[in-house]
Order: C-alpha cells, then sequence, then structure tokens
C-alpha cells in the first residue's frame, strides 16, 4: 500500500470548518457521511439543530446527502427518520459496496463525491478504496472501549505525520 492510503485529503476539527463553497468549486456532488462522532454522539438519536441546518447550507449548495454507517439498522433509521436521505447500515467499512450504491442512488459517481468520517481505518481508508475525496474530522465524543482506544491509539502516527506533511490546500 501506498503510504498516503491512510492519510485523508483534509483533516480538520469537526464538519462545520469544511469550506462548503470549495467543495462546490471541486465539483463535489455528494457527501457519504459517517453517522457517530462525525455528525454527533452516539447518546444523539436523531440529528441536532446544527447538523440539521448544516444538512440545509449543503443543499442549498445542490450537494447530496447520504449515510453510511457500520452502526446497526435501528440506530441509523432513527437518525435519519425525518431527513429520507439514502442511507446503509452495517455498511462493512471500508468496503465501498454501500458507498457505490449511495452513488448510483445520488446520480454521481466517486470523482464528485466526498467521503466524510472520523476514523482513518474505516472512513478515510473507504474515501481512497473508493477514489473519492476524504475528510477526516475529530471524533465529536469517543467511546472509551479498548477496541476504540486502540484504534485510535493507532491513527495517532497518521494524523501526526498529516499536520507535519499533510496538503496545505483543502477546503
Amino acid at each position: 500500500m501506498r503510504k498516503r492510503f491512510f492519510m485523508p485529503d483534509l483533516y480538520l476539527d469537526t464538519i462545520y470548518d469544511i469550506d462548503l463553497d470549495r467543495l462546490v468549486e471541486m465539483g463535489i456532488k455528494a457527501v457519504l457521511l459517517d453517522i457517530d462522532n462525525t455528525l454527533v454522539t452516539y447518546d444523539d438519536p436523531e440529528p441536532t439543530p446544527p447538523v440539521l441546518a448544516w444538512f440545509s447550507e449543503l443543499e442549498k449548495r445542490g450537494i447530496r446527502i447520504a449515510f453510511i454507517s457500520n452502526n446497526d439498522e435501528a440506530r441509523v433509521s432513527l437518525f435519519n427518520s425525518r431527513l429520507g436521505y439514502f442511507h446503509s447500515s452495517k455498511s462493512g467499512k471500508p468496503s465501498t459496496k454501500y458507498y457505490r450504491r449511495a452513488l448510483e442512488h445520488i446520480g454521481t459517481d466517486e470523482n464528485h463525491a466526498a467521503v466524510i468520517g472520523d476514523q482513518v481505518f474505516t472512513d478515510i481508508v473507504s474515501g481512497h478504496l473508493l477514489g473519492s475525496y476524504s475528510i477526516l474530522v475529530n471524533p465529536i465524543k469517543d467511546k472509551t472501549t479498548l477496541f476504540f482506544r486502540s484504534k485510535r491509539l493507532l491513527e495517532k502516527p497518521i494524523l501526526k505525520r498529516y499536520r507535519k506533511k499533510g496538503p496545505k490546500r483543502g477546503v
């Protein structure tokens, strides 16, 4: 694998730091989003008002939205219940199967999509496998299980390298 395979194209603190007009300039027509720790905490069953406002800003710019999550169907369906966007649960990320289904549903391709999430080994790797622009955001409120702490520990050298040598441009 290439050294940059795990490196996001852009690394920001939150989704709100993404320059949406720049996404439009880049030809992005769809954002394929993780939910938990990217948009809301695991404790938020539905989108918060700031997240809904952010979705509205995306839609104003003609950017379509889909949720690709490894969480269970009950969680993802409840989050999406008032929105009606394409969604996938138990997606097996970093598999790109459901990302491709989302793009087909939306009517665009991987060259016009951005994958946005809080985990390198699922979201960012998925974006690279798909061939889309990848944006990593810091987790909102991390789980403290051994599994998640281990994954975050493995991500640290990648993020340190990004901060040191990452792209100077971006969204």
